[in-house]
């Protein structure tokens, strides 16, 4: 079993004692009036925490009225900080010898967020991956894996959120090789499509299972320039594993479909449709949200998910399409517990997808540079014309 599924303590068990239990529940899709009870206590405490620490979101929870959250239904008013304050501001609730841990988002343009993490923040977070890829029958000590990993390799000074997580996923079964796909220049990363088509060949020829890791937009250019060469299909074991992470960034003009890209990784590497998942998640909200069988992200038991009104920001129901936010009470290094994303999206009843996870999912619509040509303004733009 993973390391990451040991126990982990709040930095103040006193202060934080919901936080701790609300944290410390193993099934990721946990639901209920329980839960949520749990998760409202957490949530004030974390209010209070922040509050303490933070002279920002003091600020910000007195102009709100330092109110006290009673039930779920109260989470609409938490007060939230929009992701794009975390670009331009550097805020933390601890001592800065506390830090363990500073990323940043792994944007191609613009101010990139930047992010600060305690031993308490960074080590919950794992913990909760590591308990969905656990729920998922993805940990795995018995047989060592090829790793290949679409994201930026580790390199001095290096702290991208996406290349730190990507690289961790590979303690949860043990390395065979271990191959990134942007490796560094010295200078910087350039996409090695060859190399990744060699790793792929290396892994079908040995036998040996293959987890493919990171941004989706580089394995689908590594199966075109495959398919472009004369390539025949190839044949990677059953076992193999594909975990998506981070958009498609920069190539938002070369986006193709999730159905359609993951038949290509079916058809051209032989990996099941079950065995390839796409995730979310930001280094503003650590939290991940990981894809079930039919491919719909669900809420895990340690965060809610709210859609607001691109028009007043005010909150919507069930379909609704609108602003992402989320809201977790385990961060403790950083006022980040209720982040306003910069994301469209829409939130969905359990019934709806089918899988047996009782909890919501979300559909992301829409991220400033992801879809083609499409800017999230334009997109809430076009979200309101019906609505006008």
């Amino acid at each position: 079993m993973s390391s990451y599924l040991g126990p982990v303590t709040v930095p103040d068990p006193a202060a934080l004692d919901a936080v701790q239990r609300l944290c410390d529940l193993a099934a990721p899709y946990a639901a209920g009036a329980d839960a949520d009870e749990l998760f409202v206590a957490a949530m004030n405490e974390s209010n209070a925490w922040h509050a303490a620490r933070s002279p920002f979101f003091a600020s910000l929870w007195q102009s709100k009225g330092r109110a006290v959250l009673e039930s779920a239904e109260d989470l609409a008013r938490q007060p939230f900080v929009h992701a794009n304050f975390f670009k331009m501001h550097e805020v933390v609730s601890i001592p800065r010898d506390e830090v363990k841990l500073h990323v940043t988002s792994s944007g191609t343009t613009g101010q990139k967020s930047q992010m600060f993490f305690d031993e308490w923040t960074l080590r919950a977070g794992q913990r909760m991956v590591a308990r969905i890829f656990d729920h998922y029958g993805w940990i795995d000590d018995s047989r060592a894996v090829d790793y290949l990993i679409y994201t930026y390799q580790p390199r001095p000074g290096l702290n991208l959120g996406a290349s730190f997580t990507d690289n961790y996923l590979c303690e949860f079964a043990p390395v065979n090789r271990v191959e990134h796909a942007l490796p560094s220049t010295g200078t910087g990363h350039e996409f090695d499509a060859f190399g990744a088509i060699r790793s792929l060949l290396r892994s079908a020829e040995d036998g040996v299972p293959v987890r493919i890791l990171g941004f989706p937009a580089f394995l689908s250019f590594t199966l075109d320039r495959m398919r472009n060469m004369g390539m025949k299909p190839i044949q990677l074991d059953p076992a193999s594993l594909v975990v998506f992470g981070g958009g498609w960034k920069g190539n938002a003009d070369k986006q193709i479909s999730k159905p359609e890209l993951y038949g290509k990784i079916a058809e051209q590497l032989g990996i099941p449709d079950e065995r390839i998942r796409d995730g979310f998640g930001s280094v503003e909200h650590s939290v991940p949200y990981m894809e079930c069988a039919n491919h719909n992200m669900h809420v895990p038991v340690w965060s809610r998910v709210l859609i607001r009104s691109v028009r007043d920001l005010s909150p919507l129901g069930y379909g609704e399409p609108g602003y992402l936010q989320f809201v977790s009470p385990f961060i403790t290094s950083a006022p980040a517990q209720s982040v306003l994303m910069g994301d469209l999206a829409s939130l969905h009843t359990p019934a709806e997808c089918g899988c047996g996870a009782p909890t919501p999912w979300i559909r992301i619509l829409g991220r400033a540079g992801l879809s083609r040509n499409k800017s999230c303004a334009i997109a809430a733009a076009e979200l309101l014309k019906d609505k006008s």
